[in-house]
C-alpha cells in the first residue's frame, strides 16, 4: 500500500492563522476554520508551496483596484487606447485565477507584453472557482487585441492548456457540450467565448509551473489573489445561477 502523501494547510484568516500540517484536532486547519466567517484557506502538497500562498496573501493589505474587468463597462475610447498597444507583432500573454477555498471570492490576473510594451488586466468576483477565473483571465487577455495576432498564452493551469491542446473544448462543443454521453462539459459559457477568441488569432498555449520562479506568472498570481480579497465584488452570474453547464451566448458584460 503506497504511503500517504502529506498535506499541509495554509490559514490566512481564521481564529489562528497560520499553516498546519494536519486538518482535524484542536491544533488542525478545521478548528481554525469552521464556522468562521470569511474565512480564508488552501490546502497544498508541499510545505514551500504553503509557505509562499500564505507569504503573499499576509502581505496583501488593501488590494488595488482593477484596472479592467467585468464589473462595469469601459467605454469605445478607452478601449482603442489600450488596443493600439499591441496590434504590432507577436503578443505574449501570461494569466492566472484563483478562488479563496474554491468555491469562494475569486480573481483573475492577466499580463499582456508586446516588445517593450506591457499591460496588466485584473478583475474578481464574489462567488466562483478556480477553474472559471483561469479561463477568465485567458479571455479578458484576448479581448485586450485589436485585429489577428501571434499570441502565444502562459498558463500554470493544466484545465486551460489541456482544453484548447487536447482538443477537449472543441470536442465538448461538437457534441453539444457534453463531456461524454451521460456528463454535461462545465464552464461552457467561457469555453466558448474563448473557442470564438482562438478561432480569430493564432494562438499557442503553453503550460508554466506555478510558484516556480516565473515572474510574470507569480505577478499574474498576484493580482489574481488581490482582486479576490476585494470588498464588494460583483456576481459571477453565471456561475451563481447555476448555468455553467449551460449552453449561453451571452457576455458577463
Amino acid at each position: 500500500m503506497s504511503k500517504k502523501k502529506k498535506r499541509y494547510y495554509a490559514v490566512v484568516k481564521g481564529r489562528k492563522t497560520g499553516i498546519y500540517n494536519k486538518w482535524y484536532g484542536d491544533d488542525g486547519a478545521a478548528a481554525q476554520i469552521e464556522n468562521f466567517s470569511g474565512s480564508i484557506y488552501k490546502g497544498f502538497n508541499s510545505l514551500e508551496d504553503a509557505k509562499i500562498w500564505f507569504k503573499e496573501l499576509s502581505d496583501i493589505k488593501q488590494p488595488a483596484q482593477p484596472k479592467i474587468g467585468f464589473e462595469k463597462k469601459t467605454d469605445s475610447a478607452q478601449i482603442k487606447e489600450s488596443y493600439e498597444v499591441f496590434n504590432n507583432g507577436a503578443v505574449t500573454i501570461y494569466t492566472d485565477g484563483s478562488a479563496l477555498n474554491n468555491p469562494g471570492p475569486g480573481g483573475y490576473g492577466t499580463i499582456l507584453i508586446c516588445g517593450s510594451r506591457r499591460k496588466e488586466l485584473s478583475g474578481g468576483f464574489r462567488l466562483t472557482t478556480n477553474n472559471r477565473m483561469e479561463l477568465m483571465a485567458c479571455i479578458v487577455g484576448l479581448k485586450e487585441l485589436k485585429r489577428k495576432c501571434r499570441v502565444i498564452i502562459y498558463s500554470d493551469s493544466k484545465y486551460v492548456v489541456n482544453g484548447i491542446k487536447k482538443g477537449w473544448a472543441k470536442r465538448w462543443k461538437s457534441n453539444n457540450w457534453m463531456r461524454n454521453k451521460t456528463e454535461n462539459a462545465e464552464n461552457v459559457d467561457l469555453w466558448g467565448q474563448l473557442l470564438d477568441l482562438c478561432s480569430i488569432h493564432n494562438i499557442s498555449f503553453e503550460w508554466v509551473k506555478g510558484h516556480a520562479g516565473n515572474s510574470c506568472n507569480e505577478r499574474c498570481d498576484r493580482l489574481a489573489m488581490q482582486s479576490a480579497l476585494r470588498k464588494g465584488l460583483p456576481p459571477d452570474i453565471f456561475y451563481e445561477n447555476g448555468k455553467t453547464k449551460l449552453l449561453v451566448t451571452k457576455n458577463f458584460h
